[in-house]
Order: structure tokens, then sequence, then C-alpha cells
């Protein structure tokens, strides 16, 4: 039996190593996105793992996958939309994520930057490099006088509300699915209350079509105008257009960004004596106001070795019985 890791980065070589050994599976690497042209090194091996932002939309790679015997396509991340999950379906292929790799890794560093938003360290950096260094203006506010507002308490959602809680503040969330062991640390109510009284809030929803642009201009100016808001999900859930404008209008107070539309294009890349391939990018990045990660939400010790060993468990899972506990298009493969 024998793996194959696509955009392999060294920092996971180890976990690969030990799961290897473990398993007694050959699992091979590469550092290329799998697309049209890279499909092709995917023959001769049993099982496929993926972790790219671009998008596999053109359906010969799927009908290679087939050619190749591949029964599985899997993704080791809690994202999958650069999947057609449907045309994976089609041509026989399961896909899988890892839902869950570590919630405390993404939860943890919302509340780093809802921290740092409130003690106003970015405005106060901002002064500090032009030896201004007067507190007049950037009183701050204590976590356990606000009310964070949690969209989304879901894995990482609601460990973000337990670490909120923890430290004092009044926790309420917004989702589909209410969850009856977070009952003793937030409060559900309906998103457009929870825009309206949370001092800080925190998106942590999956990129679906209800999604997409869930925090617009009118969700937006539904926040205080000293409100704080962290996007550690996905790029497309907030719309960055309307949060520009709602930031320059101070319609609200600050914000921290993870994740942004069209990241594939900047984020862990080198782009130094480069020009910014986004005008986004380049207005928030001047706001001082702004906190700005290239999604590293994720990068922790622990979420990595979990995000490997989780989606080669995934491989042998599906090549051994058919069906993995983490597969997202079930219903469809077993429809087609």
């Amino acid at each position: 039996m024998k793996i194959l890791m696509y955009t392999v980065r060294d920092d996971e070589i180890p976990a690969i190593r030990e799961w290897e050994r473990e398993n007694g599976v050959k699992v091979d690497i590469n550092q290329v996105k799998l697309d049209v042209e890279t499909v092709k090194l995917a023959k001769d091996y049993d099982g496929l793992v993926i972790q790219q932002r671009s998008k596999i939309e053109d359906e010969a790679v799927y009908a290679t996958l087939k050619e190749y015997g591949m029964k599985q396509l899997s993704t080791r991340t809690a994202g999958y939309d650069m999947i057609d999950t449907q045309m994976a379906a089609a041509y026989g292929l399961t896909v899988t994520n890892v839902p869950a790799y570590s919630p405390h890794s993404v939860a943890e560093l919302a509340v780093t930057q809802a921290m740092r938003l409130i003690r106003n360290l970015p405005l106060f950096e901002e002064r500090g490099r032009q030896q201004d260094f007067r507190w007049s203006g950037l009183m701050a506010r204590e976590i356990r006088s606000l009310t964070v507002g949690v969209i989304g308490a879901g894995r990482i959602g609601g460990t973000a509300a337990r670490l909120f809680k923890a430290l004092g503040a009044n926790v309420i969330a917004n989702d589909i699915v209410e969850r009856d062991d977070l009952r003793d640390v937030l409060t559900y109510v309906s998103k457009e209350e929870l825009l309206k009284h949370a001092d800080i809030v925190t998106l942590h929803v999956p990129l679906l079509d209800s999604t997409v642009r869930l925090i617009d201009e009118a969700a937006l100016a539904l926040m205080k105008p000293d409100a704080f808001i962290i996007n550690a999900s996905r790029g497309p859930v907030l719309d960055t257009d309307a949060l520009i404008q709602a930031l320059k209008n101070k319609k609200i107070a600050g914000a921290a960004l993870d994740t942004l539309s069209g990241e594939e294009n900047f984020f862990n890349m080198d782009l130094r004596g480069k020009a910014l391939p986004s005008e986004q990018l380049k207005t928030l990045r001047a706001m001082p106001n702004v906190l700005i990660t290239p999604h590293i939400g994720f990068y922790t010790n622990l979420a990595v070795q979990n995000m490997v060993e989780i989606s080669l468990n995934d491989v042998l899972a599906i090549l051994k019985t058919g069906k993995s506990e983490h597969q997202v298009n079930r219903v469809m493969v077993e429809e087609n």
C-alpha cells in the first residue's frame, strides 16, 4: 500500500514519518498542489492526501484519479471547499477532511487577538514607532466587563467560548445547532441580537454557500462603534469591502483577520520587495486598528501533528473498509 501527500511542508515531515513507521504504510511526499498537470504524480498510488487553497475545478483531475483506481481524496484541513465534492462523488471518490485537528489552536488565536484589540496594543505600537509614548485616548477595557459574541459555536467556536468565559467575559452565541453542553458558558441569541450587544464578535463558521458574506454591510451596521470583529474562519465569510468601509467610517473600532478573500495569492508567501496583489490587503495593512495574520490559526505543534495523522488514518480507513467518520460526501458517493 502506498499513499501520496501533496504540498507537504518541512514541519509536517516528522509526523508523516512517525505515522509511516507506526502503520507500516509507505508515504511519499511532494511540494506541489494537485491540479490537471500534477495529477499524473498520483499514478500507482492507493491513497491521496492534499492541503491547498486553490480550487480543483478541472473535471479531468477527478477523471484521472478514477482512471488510476483512486477511491478517496483527503484534505488535511477542516475546510474542503477547494474540492468539488459532487464531481468527486461522480467519479467514485470519497472526500474527507479533518474537522477537529485542534480546536484550541484557532480558539487561542482568537482570544489572543481579542486581548490585543481591547488593550489597544496595535495603536500603542503604532504610536511607539513614531516615538509617541503617551497614553492619552487609549484607555483599555477589561475582558470581564465585556460581552463576546461567538458566531458558529461548534468545536472551535465552543472552545473559544469556554476560554472567554474562563477570563470572565459574558458570552453569547449564534449557531444553527444549539449545543446543550455549552449552555453553562454561553447564551444563545439571534445573529442580530448578538451583533447589537457584543463588544467582540468572533467568527467560527465553515465556508458554505449560506455563510458567504454572512457578515456584510447590513450586519456590520448593527455592531457598536466601539466593538471589534475577529475572523479566524474563512475569508469570504466576512465582506472585506464592507469591513473596510465600516472601519473607515468608524462604524466599528477594529478588526483581527487571520483569513481574507483571495488569500491564496499572498498568505504563506514571501512577497518582500514585491507589489502586493490585493488592494484590499494594502488598505487593511495601512490601518493601525487592524491585525492581520497569514492564516496561522491552525499552525501549532499539536494541530499539525493531528492534521497529518487524522488525514492518513482516513485514507487507511477508506482503503480497508470503504468508510471514514470524516467523509463529507458519503451520501453522494453511495448514490452514485
